[in-house]
């Protein structure tokens, strides 16, 4: 039997065609939630880390912990694992990760034009015309997200990446389901030992992908029969080396029998490489309203390969905090509007596990000890030797590790 991926616009109605598919074909259906479930018992990270990977908008910190595409390879292992079964429907998402090579997969795309998509959202949010238009625009950054990270395409309704494509609002739905269930059926989809052989592939090159990825490392992979390739994508200055440590992961997969690299079309521009040191405090925010202090201060730290992002006033910061979930924060204490200190009761208090390193030139004694009885992990008083910060900042992410470690 086949294997169907539906992916669809935002209001197209693909929940009533995926339950009108399921009950003609009888498959099993796996939604994205059940695909983040699975990736997030085989590898530890939160639920709701992993479903950030599937947003448009990516943490500020990305460029330096590669979260979202480690949380992408440990999704792509996951539809591996599950894609040994036939008779599945994936809806959303996470089918678009099946390589198009597993011939019994059949690829559906269901899309209609703005004026039905406005229609359904507006009937079925209860909403106005402009809040459906926005809503509907809202919902589709991400399907272009997805798509471009995963197929370099900036358009998610191009037909070379489906093997059918449904115009719901020029097709009756009953034609839409059976259009999809004959299809399904057909002797073109159905499994063969070559398209079994696929699926194994598929899961090697995964299960490399994810070594890879836990290593700071991101590349593509592919497998055949055992034989491994890893595609750098970017330009970097010890090509033997990091070819070597590379080769080093991936032979330690189980299954692998012969690793090579290649260099992918990336590699000729101007990007670098960067490995992510998981040892470097990758997720710093910068909080201080003296605007050139602190832009400074940050590029001194991505010298230094400590990821930093900043924030000019306390309110901006907290709204950081809850997107995106800094380890370090270094904090000045005479802002404007929300002050220093009542900034750090705050997260403390919302989010403990963050560690706070005040740094500031106007503070006193009594501000000190009431930070740290706060929680504060250091107090600093400018200017500061920026070797004594990163010392500073190096030993509260060796905190924040042996904690982690622990749990």
């Amino acid at each position: 039997m086949s294997v169907i991926t539906i992916f669809s616009g935002a209001f197209c109605e693909e929940e009533t065609v995926v339950k009108k598919v399921l009950t003609f074909t009888g498959f099993k259906l796996i939604t994205d939630v059940d695909v983040v479930n699975k990736a997030s018992r085989l590898s530890g990270i939160a639920t709701i880390k992993l479903m950030r990977a599937f947003l448009a908008k990516e943490s500020v910190f990305n460029n330096f912990t590669h979260e979202k595409e480690l949380s992408n390879a440990w999704l792509k292992l996951a539809v591996a694992q599950s894609i040994s079964e036939d008779k599945l429907l994936f809806s959303g998402f996470a089918g678009q990760l099946i390589p198009k090579n597993i011939s019994h997969v059949m690829k559906v795309c269901i899309i209609a034009d703005m004026k039905f998509r406005v229609s359904n959202a507006i009937m079925e949010q209860k909403i106005s015309e402009k809040e459906a238009v926005k809503l509907i625009h809202k919902q589709e950054e991400d399907r272009i997200a997805w798509i471009k990270t995963h197929f370099k395409k900036n358009d998610p309704w191009d037909s070379s990446l489906y093997d059918l494509v449904i115009p719901m609002g020029k097709m009756m739905l009953e034609k839409a389901v059976s259009l999809i269930v004959e299809n399904a059926g057909k002797e073109v989809v159905k499994q063969t030992e070559l398209s079994r052989k696929s699926v194994e592939d598929f899961l090697l090159a995964s299960q490399a992908e994810v070594k890879l990825a836990m290593g700071g490392h991101n590349v593509e992979v592919i497998a055949k029969d055992g034989a491994v390739t890893i595609l750098i994508n970017k330009h970097v200055f010890l090509q033997s080396k990091l070819e070597d440590e590379l080769k080093e992961i991936v032979a330690k997969v189980k299954g692998v029998k012969s690793v090579e690299t290649k260099f992918g079309e990336g590699y000729y521009q101007t990007d670098i490489y960067r490995k992510y040191d998981f040892k470097m405090p990758s997720k710093v925010l910068l909080v201080d309203d003296e605007r050139e202090f602190v832009q400074t201060l940050s590029e001194r730290l991505i010298m230094r390969d400590m990821g930093s992002a900043v924030a000019y006033d306390g309110e901006s910061a907290l709204t950081m905090v809850s997107e995106d979930e800094p380890d370090v924060m270094i904090l000045d204490l005479k802002m404007p509007g929300i002050n220093g200190i009542e900034v750090l009761e705050r997260v403390k208090k919302e989010n403990p596990d963050i560690e706070v390193i005040i740094l500031t030139g106007h503070g006193t004694e009594s501000d000190r000890e009431k930070c740290m009885k706060l929680g504060a992990f250091a107090y600093l008083q400018k200017p500061v030797d920026i070797e004594v910060l990163s010392d500073t900042l190096k030993k509260a992410n060796d905190k924040i590790r042996i904690k982690k470690a622990a749990e």
